[in-house]
């Protein structure tokens, strides 16, 4: 565990040291989020932050190859490959983005050859359980990257679709990234496996790059972290879920009275589930209006949190709150019985709802 807490301080202080830096770098090349009408902020703030985490990553990537316990991970070299590859052409995807403004189509193309390299070199699917059924298919090798693609597009772009408000996504993310990590750590030590694990360092790692730059992030923010750093951040939480649920064996599982099943597929949903229903909200909505689904609007969630009168902070908080109420819910399965964990569930979402009302306060400007 002090390995990994290394490794979480090691990728936030990179990051949290390298932000000013590319903030300053990104106001003097005009990497710039001008203002349009569906933002929320008033003036053009700089972006590119994404930046500041892909050299997070490899501070953390770097140390841990460096410790004891934690180089082991680094034996199987082609899944780092993996994952190296994946997250330079999706940053690079980013920076160009948040320079010029690529079209979706282009972006969309550029996302899927990232989560194909990806895939192809070794951070692939080879099982997926069917959820409440002893049933496991294993994957051919052609099904499993196509499906690992997929996760990684939809994982990706929900992710880039909730990060609409300042700490919003990193926050987000940070706390499906522990959730993460405490569940993988949690199955090493029930089955006495090793400790060191590749879902497990790539959370702790995401977890210190959130946590790095959410103090440039909050509202009001410094910089933004842009398509660079929204794309990463999804591609590193749908690499986590690969990992974890993919290549984990469900033999291993299935004697558990600690660690049920179901939990190893329903807590990457968990995870992503409030960018998730953003996102399908979304493609409803435009689907049912007859508009590219590509066409941005200012009807996700965090603005119609804004409409109901909540305050920026508020806002963010409740999304956070969402977040955490679902992800840790589904981590709990491991420590008290679901009928218990489905009513601490009932009772927080009941609460986030009564919470999530609208208030009389003055509503903020929404795009």
């Amino acid at each position: 565990m002090r390995e990994y807490l290394l490794v979480i301080v090691a990728s936030a202080a990179m990051t949290y040291l390298l932000t000013p830096l590319i903030r300053a770098f990104a106001i003097r090349y005009n990497f710039m989020a001008k203002v349009r009408d569906r933002d929320v902020h008033d003036k053009p703030i700089p972006r590119l932050g994404g930046l500041a985490m892909y050299f997070g990553l490899f501070a953390g990537l770097a140390l841990s190859l460096q410790l004891p316990l934690m180089s082991s991970v680094f034996e199987d070299s082609s899944q780092i490959r993996a994952l190296i590859l994946g997250a330079t052409v999706v940053v690079l995807i980013g920076i160009v983005d948040d320079r010029w403004s690529l079209d979706s189509p282009t972006k969309l193309a550029g996302q899927t050859f990232a989560a194909a390299l990806m895939a192809l070199q070794g951070i692939t699917l080879i099982w997926l359980p069917i959820p409440f059924t002893d049933i496991t298919l294993s994957l051919d090798p052609t099904t499993g990257v196509l499906v690992t693609v997929l996760i990684i597009l939809i994982t990706l772009n929900a992710v880039n679709f909730v990060d609409g408000l300042d700490g919003l996504a990193a926050g987000v993310v940070a706390l499906g990234a522990t959730a993460f990590f405490v569940y993988s750590y949690l199955l090493s030590v029930e089955y006495g496996f090793t400790r060191a694990t590749l879902p497990t360092l790539i959370s702790a790692i995401l977890v210190g790059i959130c946590v790095g730059f959410l103090p440039h992030n909050l509202h009001p923010a410094r910089i933004f972290m842009g398509d660079t750093g929204s794309m990463l951040l999804g591609l590193l939480l749908a690499a986590c879920a690969i990992t974890l649920t993919g290549q984990t064996d469900p033999a291993a599982l299935e004697t558990s009275t600690v660690l049920p099943p179901i939990l190893i597929l329903l807590l990457p949903l968990a995870v992503i589930a409030v960018p998730l229903l953003d996102l399908i909200l979304a493609l409803f909505r435009r689907t049912r209006r007859k508009t590219n689904v590509f066409t941005p609007d200012k009807e996700h969630l965090h603005h119609r949190l804004l409409e109901r009168g909540h305050s920026h902070r508020r806002a963010v908080a409740l999304m956070h709150l969402g977040t955490a109420l679902l992800a840790f819910s589904a981590v709990s399965t491991a420590f008290i019985p679901p009928s218990y964990t489905g009513v601490i569930l009932i009772i927080g979402l009941l609460l986030l709802v009564f919470f999530g009302r609208r208030r009389n306060a003055k509503v903020e400007k929404v795009k």
